[in-house]
């Protein structure tokens, strides 16, 4: 494998990497730390007849979780066309 190879298969995965912790940490803060944590203080914040706190625990989590998905998708498409890597 030449030098310049390795640097792209090195560059390519450190921008999987940067991808994959951006997606877990907004996962975590929607899951967790708004489903859980902060569960209280968004019950006082009504959505659709329901409170927030326990739209997010339910279902808001499962929505963003979707979005995430969808979002990871098009952005690896575009790193694996950025460092050639495409089927």
């Amino acid at each position: 494998m030449t030098k310049e190879k390795e640097d792209n298969g090195v560059a390519y995965w450190k921008a999987n990497l940067s991808l994959l912790k951006f997606c877990l940490v907004i996962w975590f803060f929607c899951s967790y730390v708004l489903g859980i944590f902060l569960v209280e203080p968004l019950n006082n914040i009504m959505l659709g007849g329901y409170p927030l706190g326990f739209w997010f625990a339910q279902q808001g989590s499962i929505y963003v979780f979707l979005v995430l998905i969808v979002f990871y998708a098009i952005r690896m498409g575009q790193i694996d066309r950025q460092f050639g890597m495409e089927e």
